[in-house]
């Protein structure tokens, strides 16, 4: 009697809505493929040979995964999830030895007539350990231990797929820390990561570039005076020590003053050596004040001037020694360099495929940009500009609506969750789509670097489909036993 109660409350707790975007996003994809795909010398689009054929497989796959998944008792996630976490770990390091080279990369293992690739897989075991670490009983995420554990299961992940030569999957597991900030992580780390991206954009895109007739570069210069403006700052908003803060202030930006002025009117020099030295002062200034006073918040800005200072420097070494098609990706991303034939040419191609679309678009199958192949990867990684082109702007819009909503649903699932690992892996699996979602329509775009991600359920390919799948069914057979926790016997 208790159990056939409880299947009727899973069936009843369901929830449908998410469930009916899911499918609406699997079916708008399969045309997508259809349309970046369509051979008019094979115009059958259910046969196996054609993309479109093999992705009607690997949705009917999904949907088939997705009920089993929904069969599955949340406790066993509960129980096997650091197991799982470990089986994917040791996926990811095989793979490296044993998969083919694929396009430069050693991610995918062929499986009799198809290719999966452990990547798209393991985000959900990072999910599922990330939840049940934090579900522990005297989890804190202000303790360095407990904040160390979780982004080292994170950075785990990352560090076998760049060992695989597959870096955009990789950075992907950037997402989870999105999940940290929901869950109360300072959010100094994520305004350090906000700096590191303003200290790349700015000091590589005006690197040779000087400051009037100044033997000064406005990278350089300008990277110096916000590291020195950013740590002064976080003394003053999380220390509030007004007397230090005063005293770097008019130690750093005077001496700044006090340089250029000599420059300008006695000797011209590089002004960055005199910028150098006083972050040098300033990092050293406030290690003492964390001596001192012994309050661990001087030690962590410290540690954000140190690296700050340095990063620059480091982030122009490692730039010169990247491969050239690598350099070449982020000048063209940065306007330093204009390749509309080589690094650029995707994502010239792909907005000139949008921009053809108008407002309504050129129609189902009548693509031309799509149908004479100027895109490459358009049915993969650039399958937005095929929705643009065919579809025009009202249709791009509408998957974007569509997008948002199963977005809001995400949210909303996440926060009614009864327990930490509900709410943990809820989040976990928002901040993938939202990462994939921004990532993969900004670079068709030209806004974010071209970097090799899926759009979820639309892009083709198995691996991806089902690794979406697997994040999110679990995710609502989880949410569907919000009300039946009591049940569970002892």
């Amino acid at each position: 009697m208790e159990q056939g109660k409880g299947n009727k409350g899973i069936f009843l707790s369901i929830d449908w809505v998410t469930i009916l975007l899911y499918v609406i996003l699997i079916v708008w994809g399969w045309f997508s493929v259809c349309g970046a795909c369509y051979d008019f010398n094979n115009p059958d689009l259910f046969a196996w040979e054609t993309n479109s054929g093999k992705q009607i497989v690997w949705g009917g796959t999904s949907l088939v995964l997705a009920a089993v998944l929904m069969l599955i008792e949340k406790r066993f996630y509960d129980t096997a999830a650091y197991v799982i976490y470990g089986a994917l770990m040791l996926l990811l390091a095989v793979t490296i030895v044993i998969a083919p080279d694929t396009k430069g990369s050693r991610s995918w293992l062929p499986i009799g007539p198809v290719k999966l690739q452990p990547a798209e897989f393991a985000k959900f075991a990072v999910a599922l350990a990330l939840g049940k670490l934090m579900d522990r009983y005297g989890f804190s995420i202000k303790k360095p231990k407990d904040i160390g554990t979780a982004i080292g299961l994170i950075l785990l992940p990352m560090v076998l797929i760049i060992c695989q030569k597959e870096t955009g999957s990789a950075l992907v597991y950037f997402a989870f820390f999105l999940m940290l900030y929901r869950e109360g992580m300072t959010g100094s780390l994520l305004f350090s990561g906000f700096a590191c991206v303003v200290y790349f954009v700015v000091g590589m895109k005006f690197a040779d570039e000087p400051i009037a007739n100044m033997p000064v570069s406005i990278g350089e210069f300008t990277v110096l005076l916000l590291a020195m403006l950013f740590s002064i700052g976080m003394v003053w908003v999380y220390c509030h020590n007004w007397k230090a803060v005063k005293i770097m202030a008019v130690a750093c930006f005077g001496a700044t003053l006090l340089a250029m002025l000599f420059s300008i009117y006695v000797i011209p020099f590089d002004v960055c050596y005199v910028m150098l030295g006083m972050c040098i002062l300033l990092t050293g200034y406030i290690f003492g004040l964390a001596l001192y006073t012994r309050i661990y918040k001087y030690a962590l800005i410290g540690a954000f001037a140190l690296l700050s200072t340095s990063f620059f420097y480091i982030t122009d070494f490692m730039f010169d020694h990247l491969g050239d098609h690598q350099r070449v990706r982020i000048e063209v991303l940065l306007g330093m360099k204009d390749d509309p034939r080589g690094a650029g040419y995707n994502v010239n191609q792909a907005k000139i495929a949008i921009g053809s679309g108008g407002l309504t678009g050129k129609g189902f199958l009548n693509g031309t940009q799509t149908k004479l192949k100027y895109v490459p990867e358009q049915h993969t990684d650039f399958i937005f500009c095929t929705v643009g082109e065919e579809e025009g702007f009202v249709g791009s819009a509408g998957v974007l609506i569509v997008y948002l909503f199963f977005i809001w649903r995400l949210i909303a699932l996440a926060e009614r969750q009864p327990d930490t690992m509900g709410r943990v892996y809820g989040y976990c699996v928002l901040s993938v789509f939202l990462f994939h979602l921004f990532i993969n329509v900004g670079m068709v775009l030209g806004l974010t670097p071209v970097i090799g991600i899926p759009l979820p359920f639309f892009s083709y390919g198995g691996s991806s489909l089902w690794g979406f799948t697997l994040l999110l069914f679990i995710f609502l057979r989880m949410d569907a036993e919000r009300n039946l926790k009591k049940n569970y016997p002892p």
